[in-house]
C-alpha cells in the first residue's frame, strides 16, 4: 500500500446539529468545503471531536455516506469505529466500509481498561473484519489505558492493514520511541495540535489528526506541509503563531471550544448532544477574545 497519500493534515470534524438535535447536513457540506479549500489530506468523521458516543449506528452510517458524497473524491475519508466492545467495533467497521470510508480510526477501548494482550486482540479483530487501512488511536487521558509501544509494534508487524497510529498520549518520549522503532510502512500522526511541530521535527511524524483545523485548516496544513518537506524554520514560525489558539481550544473538554469557535464563524449552530454542552460563560469570554485575535470578527 502506498502510504504517502495519507500523509498530511486530517481534520477530526465536528458533527453539526440542528436545534432539534438532528444532524445538520447543510452545515456538514459547508464544513467539508472549507476543509477541501484548506488543502487537507483527509477528513475524519465520527471521532471524539464529532461527539461519536452520542451518534447511533444508523446515524454513523448515514453520516459517512453523505460525507463521501460531498467529498466526491477530492480528499480522503476516515471514519471512527472504536468502542469498548470488540464485537460492536467490528460491526461499526464493517458498516463504515459499506458506507464508503477509505480508512478507519480505532480508539483504545475505554472504561474497561484492558490489558496489553486485550488491546492486541481487540485491534487485531477489528482490523481483520475489513480490508480498510486502520489507524490506531492512543489516548490514555480519555480511555484510561495506554497502548504501549511493544504492543503497537506487534500489531504493526502482524496485521497488514494496521498502517499507523494517532498518538495523543501527550508523552513525547513515547512518541519518539514509536518513531525510532516504527516500520518502514507505518504512519505516525500527532493527535495533539500543540505537539504537532515537535512530532514532525523530533519524531519525524507523518502529519496530524487535528481539532484546530476545523476552524483554521489552511494554517494547520501549512505548518504540516512545511514540516514534511523539512522546512522546520517555517514550521516553527507557524507553530509559534498558533500555539495560543491550540491551547485555548482545549480550555474545556474537546469539542466544546472548537464547536463554539465554528459557531462564531457561522459554520454551525451552537448545538451539542448531552452530556456535551456549551462552554461556561467565563470560557466563552476567553474564546471570544481569541476569536477576535485570530479572525477579527467578534460580534
Amino acid at each position: 500500500m502506498n502510504l504517502l497519500k495519507f500523509r498530511g493534515t486530517w481534520t477530526a470534524l465536528i458533527t453539526p446539529f440542528l436545534d432539534n438535535q438532528e444532524i445538520d447536513y447543510q452545515a456538514l457540506s459547508v464544513l467539508i468545503e472549507r476543509q477541501i479549500a484548506g488543502g487537507v489530506t483527509g477528513i475524519v468523521v465520527i471521532g471524539t471531536t464529532g461527539e461519536s458516543p452520542t451518534l447511533s449506528d444508523q446515524e454513523c452510517s448515514a453520516l459517512i455516506k453523505r460525507a463521501k458524497e460531498l467529498i466526491a473524491g477530492r480528499c480522503w475519508l476516515m471514519a471512527g469505529c472504536g468502542t469498548n466492545h470488540t464485537a460492536h467495533s467490528v460491526e461499526k467497521a464493517q458498516a463504515a466500509q459499506k458506507a464508503g470510508a477509505d480508512a478507519l480510526l480505532v480508539v483504545n477501548p475505554y472504561y474497561n481498561k484492558p490489558s496489553q494482550q486485550g488491546l492486541y486482540l481487540h485491534f487485531k479483530e477489528v482490523a481483520q473484519a475489513t480490508n480498510l487501512p486502520n489507524i490506531l488511536y492512543n489516548i490514555k487521558g480519555r480511555t484510561g489505558v495506554n497502548l504501549e509501544t511493544d504492543t503497537l509494534m506487534r500489531l504493526a508487524k502482524e496485521v497488514d492493514n494496521i498502517i499507523g497510529v494517532k498518538e495523543a498520549s501527550g508523552d513525547l518520549v513515547q512518541i519518539k520511541e514509536v518513531s525510532q522503532r516504527k516500520l518502514e510502512d507505518f504512519l505516525l500522526f500527532s493527535g495533539d495540535d500543540g505537539l504537532t511541530y515537535q512530532v514532525l521535527e523530533q519524531a519525524k511524524g507523518d502529519g496530524v489528526i487535528s481539532v484546530a483545523s476545523n476552524i483554521i485548516p489552511r494554517e494547520v496544513n501549512e505548518l504540516v506541509q512545511a514540516g514534511l518537506r523539512g522546512d522546520f524554520k517555517t514550521a516553527k514560525q507557524l507553530d509559534d503563531q498558533l500555539q495560543k489558539l491550540f491551547k485555548i481550544l482545549f480550555i474545556e473538554t474537546n469539542p466544546l471550544p472548537v464547536k463554539y469557535m465554528a459557531h462564531k464563524l457561522g459554520l454551525c449552530h451552537l448545538v451539542y448532544r448531552l452530556p456535551m454542552c456549551p462552554p461556561s460563560e467565563k470560557n466563552q469570554m476567553i474564546l471570544n477574545e481569541a476569536f477576535n485575535d485570530y479572525f477579527n470578527l467578534l460580534s
